[in-house]
């Protein structure tokens, strides 16, 4: 069976994700900061009976990025590595004389830094892969100028340009930042807070991302709502 690993794996997008894709038969490897909500997400995606590895902690800790891709060896190797975790830099979300950089620091932390070293950590076992593939998980904030995501959308262009150079050193790889768009998710709500306009539940962009895998496209920047909309 496959092996993946998800970031940010107990809720929305990534919970989301994983459910699909147990639902085709892979082994995941699943992280949370959460313990109990990890602990619900691990429980759910294991009724398609795969098996799911799930560890809390931090994606800036080296020590848990490393437990994580141990995880996924035990369970035979490493095929796809999504980097799902994302932090916003200030909740709510302010403008950008009002960010505390301690805030935009912790953003490019979990947002760039992490994704980097878990792809450094990783690189083995998805070289070894015949279909090693890296998702990084983006946002239009990236290639869009949005009042107060200034900090956020900084630390996601950082990311898009971090995947497309990894996709020139790594051709053996897939290589591909998905932009979901609009999701409800508990992130947007933090980020902006009383906002009841209506958007998508996360589940509804996962078919972009399934249609990635089943086709492997050339590495790239890619929406997941174009995906799934057959575009």
């Amino acid at each position: 069976m496959p092996v993946g690993i998800i970031t940010g794996a107990s809720r929305g997008l990534g919970r989301a994700l994983a459910e699909a894709l147990a639902g085709r038969g892979w082994d995941l490897v699943l992280d949370a900061r959460g313990e109990e909500a990890l602990a619900g997400a691990a429980a759910a995606v294991g009724r398609y009976g795969g098996r799911v590895s799930a560890l809390p902690g931090d994606v800036t800790d080296a020590g848990h990025r490393a437990a994580l891709v141990a995880a996924a060896r035990t369970l035979g190797g490493l095929d796809l590595l999504v980097s799902n975790a994302s932090a916003l830099g200030a909740e709510p979300l302010v403008r950008l004389a009002g960010l505390p950089l301690d805030g935009l620091r912790r953003a490019l932390e979990v947002n760039v830094t992490a994704a980097l070293g878990f792809v450094q950590e990783a690189l083995p076992l998805l070289r070894a892969s015949a279909a090693g593939t890296v998702i990084t998980v983006s946002s239009d904030a990236a290639v869009e100028a949005y009042r107060t995501w200034g900090g956020y959308g900084a630390s996601k262009a950082a990311l898009d340009q971090l995947a497309a150079v990894l996709a020139e050193e790594e051709p053996g790889l897939r290589v591909w930042a998905v932009d979901p768009g609009d999701m409800a998710t508990d992130l947007y709500a933090a980020a902006v807070p009383g906002d009841e306009g209506a958007r998508p539940a996360p589940g509804t962009v996962v078919p972009g991302f399934l249609r990635l895998l089943d086709e492997r496209p050339a590495s790239g920047r890619y929406a997941a709502g174009a995906l799934g909309a057959g575009r």
